[in-house]
């Protein structure tokens, strides 16, 4: 690598693609490359878009409690959630 005589000017960062080899510790040509895609943390599924089952199945849960609460918020106050919220008048 060539050191930059510069006074003011900064060291540059060496890229992977300008290392050497030698240097490079991480690839091996003995080690193949995974052609598979990685999947989800939690689930076997490859995610599609960075969305997977279990994230959406978790969503939905999420989306039910919210709706209950709102059935519920309006069961109690016999007021319309809007109302109850203040949106409408």
């Amino acid at each position: 690598m060539a050191v930059d005589s510069g006074a003011c000017s900064p060291p540059r960062a060496m890229t992977w693609a300008a290392m050497p080899e030698s240097m490079d510790t991480a690839a091996s040509k003995d080690t193949p490359v995974s052609t598979t895609p990685a999947t989800s943390a939690t689930t076997n599924d490859v995610p599609a878009f960075g969305w997977s089952a279990y994230a959406e199945r978790v969503n939905g849960r999420f989306a039910m409690l919210g709706f209950t609460a709102v059935l519920l918020v309006e069961a109690l106050s016999g007021d319309t959630f809007l109302h109850w919220a203040g949106l409408v008048p």
